[in-house]
């Protein structure tokens, strides 16, 4: 069947009946259409029916099928060409895809290059070599052996953490904090960044790493290739430890990464669990480190956006260090607690 007899349709995203059209045409090839998608394109035949489609979100490329009766026309390629085109014009020259194992050399002769497989899930990128560029970038000075790690999210940076490290760090000739780089936070990726750096600065032997796009949170982990739903968790959780464990861990001589115990949250409890399993088969120890109370309750990032919305200050500052104080009764962080309370109705 020849070219000339598809046309291409795109979405911004796609509503209404296209949009319908297209979550059959995912259920059909075995996928899901992700919530939070920003651009599709389907290339169509002249009868409207869907031949091939990919989406766009951000700088991660998703729900990319060709329905078996079109492969082999280059119609894969086309679709990744115009998304990627798509991607450099909303300024991501660094792109992203997740996608089914068995898809890895599919995606390999268009461009991309693996970054860590699981039996369930692979990440791949459009720059060769690049988490080992990111994490060779992140030696410097402070490669020694035997170091620690942190992964933190501090939404925001609490005295919680500030336990949490300084803990960490007398355990440590050298301890790494990385900081989730993604922005799906109330307190914006460069201010949590920045919290946490300022907060720690009187620790000369921890330093502070942004995870740029590697290390994966549950929040930006897309579903739409995971038949069973209730095990993505899981599967987000092993894919994780996996770019940790092979890339950053092995890199900077890491072989101890701490944890706060988890009272509250479910499914950090669960990693939590995992992580221990997963590192510790890899000659990693994950030390659990008790979470740090005030008034006999646990210290948590949840607790202080809660009192931001209540605007008990007074609260707040008994609970976050002072840098982060500072912050929160900024004008940039007045305006953090107002669409915390908009948010809550």
């Amino acid at each position: 069947m020849g070219y000339e007899t598809y046309y291409d349709e795109f979405g911004y995203p796609m509503k209404g009946i296209k949009l319908e059209k297209l979550k059959e045409f995912l259920m059909r090839e075995e996928l899901s259409y992700d919530e939070g998608i920003e651009f599709t394109v389907n290339i169509c035949l002249s009868d409207g029916k869907i031949a091939a489609t990919g989406s766009l979100q951000g700088n991660v490329l998703k729900c990319i099928a060709v329905a078996d009766e079109y492969q082999g026309e280059g119609l894969a390629a086309k679709i990744v060409t115009l998304l990627m085109s798509k991607g450099f014009e909303n300024g991501h020259s660094h792109m992203f895809l997740f996608t089914k194992t068995e898809n890895i050399i599919i995606f390999s002769d268009l461009g991309f290059y693996l970054i860590a497989e699981t039996k369930d899930a692979a990440l791949m990128e459009n720059k060769k070599d690049g988490i080992r560029n990111f994490v060779n970038s992140l030696k410097g000075e402070h490669n020694c052996s035997n170091a620690g790690a942190i992964v933190l999210n501090c939404n925001p940076f609490t005295n919680g953490h500030l336990y949490l490290v300084e803990t960490a760090a007398k355990m440590c000739r050298i301890l790494h904090l990385f900081v989730v780089s993604e922005d799906k936070s109330t307190f914006p990726a460069k201010v949590r960044f920045e919290l946490v750096k300022r907060g720690v600065e009187h620790l000369n032997n921890v330093v502070v790493h942004p995870t740029s796009d590697y290390l994966i949170s549950s929040a930006t982990f897309p579903t739409y290739f995971i038949k069973e739903k209730y095990k993505a968790g899981d599967i987000n959780c092993m894919l994780d430890l996996t770019i940790f464990c092979e890339h950053f861990a092995k890199a900077l001589n890491i072989t101890r990464r701490f944890v706060g115990t988890e009272p509250f949250d479910v499914v950090t409890a669960s990693y939590n669990i995992m992580m221990k399993s997963f590192l510790g088969e890899r000659g990693i120890d994950v030390i659990e480190v008790p979470r740090l109370e005030e008034n006999n309750y646990p210290v948590s990032a949840s607790v202080v956006r809660k009192l931001m919305a209540e605007g008990n200050y007074d609260e707040i500052k008994k609970i976050v260090p002072r840098t982060t104080y500072e912050y929160i009764i900024s004008d940039r962080g007045m305006k953090i607690a107002e669409k915390i309370r908009s948010s809550r109705g």
